[in-house]
């Protein structure tokens, strides 16, 4: 389903294994490189800063990519997590 989000930065070095991950395991997802421009940054700051499950991110002063939102709401955010979800 592409009603999965992936937000990422294509400067961020966690970037390059958790796309190789959900590729691997075949998932389907829109993209927003919230360092492409400022709507999408906008976007994701708009998820960011209204869901509990970055505060943890944003207290260790993270940024909080890569992140896949599941279509079920869910917020992915490393390769264990994908694999548990998508790793049939």
């Amino acid at each position: 389903m592409e009603n999965n989000i992936l937000y990422y930065s294509d400067v961020c070095p966690d970037t390059k294994s958790f796309l190789n991950e959900l590729n691997r395991l075949e998932v389907r997802f829109k993209s927003v490189n919230i360092t492409e421009s400022i709507s999408n940054l906008k976007e994701f700051l708009a998820v960011r800063d209204n869901e509990a499950v970055f505060n943890d991110k944003k207290e260790t002063n993270q940024v909080g990519i890569p992140v896949l939102v599941t279509e079920d709401k869910e917020y992915l955010f490393d390769g264990e997590q994908l694999r548990n979800k998508f790793d049939n």
